[in-house]
């Protein structure tokens, strides 16, 4: 029974380390890699537990209680910050391994247009969305249009912060985007604003998504964005 509990144990590890190693392969809406892992796992744990249930003594079944509630918790919180554990990780081997991070991290390049700004197409949702970089913009701001063509849920919006725009002093609603791509750079989860309507001509790739870069520069004419591996 010790060998068959060091087993399980061995097998929730690698799980936590599958979840590192792919943090998005459990998107929402959909069923991934990691999330038939969790749930494979955690079904391995209940049997195991009832098999204890059935042939250990009471103050054993306490004692192996204990562990599986521990490592169910450990579980679920590397599932909950499973890509704060993939950024550690890579931070991780870019100490030791520079050159190896380096060849697997995702770069994007954008070069300057004539108005000085840096266009750029990026995904949202699945929908191609025109954007400009606004390092002064603390968010992803959309207006209406893109808003609704990434699916976000326009009739629930509540138009709480204010924002300033080209058009003057305006108000935007809060939401959280599943994922944005430009490039081969994906972010999930990333908090946005959806401005009022008529008060925004182009959708801004603000901080929020910016913060999320192992790092971005401006080079002569030229944005640098690279994100993790």
């Amino acid at each position: 029974m010790r060998r068959l509990l060091w087993t399980l144990l061995a097998l929730l590890g690698l799980m936590l380390l599958v979840l590192i190693v792919r943090p998005d392969a459990a998107r929402p809406g959909r069923i991934g890699f990691s999330w038939l892992t969790v749930t494979s796992g955690l079904a391995v744990c209940l049997a195991a537990f009832a098999l204890t249930l059935m042939r250990e003594q009471f103050s054993r079944v306490v004692e192996r209680g204990l562990i599986w509630a521990v490592a169910a918790l450990l579980l679920a919180l590397g599932y909950s910050y499973r890509f704060d554990l993939h950024a550690a990780a890579y931070r991780g081997v870019a100490g030791f391994l520079p050159e190896r991070a380096a060849a697997h991290a995702p770069t994007v390049e954008i070069a300057r247009a004539t108005a000085g700004g840096f266009p750029l197409s990026a995904q949202i949702n699945g929908a191609r969305v025109a954007m400009v970089l606004d390092t002064g913009a603390n968010s992803v701001v959309l207006t209406q249009e893109a808003a609704r063509a990434a699916g976000l849920p326009m009739e629930v919006l509540a138009y709480t912060v204010p924002i300033d725009t080209a058009n003057g002093r305006a108000r935007a609603a809060p939401v959280t985007i599943d994922n944005i791509a430009v490039g081969g750079i994906v972010e999930h989860a990333v908090p946005a604003l959806i401005a009022q309507p008529g008060h925004l001509r182009t959708n801004l790739l603000g901080m929020s998504f910016l913060n999320r870069m192992e790092r971005w520069e401006v080079s002569d004419d030229k944005l640098v964005l690279r994100g993790y591996p």
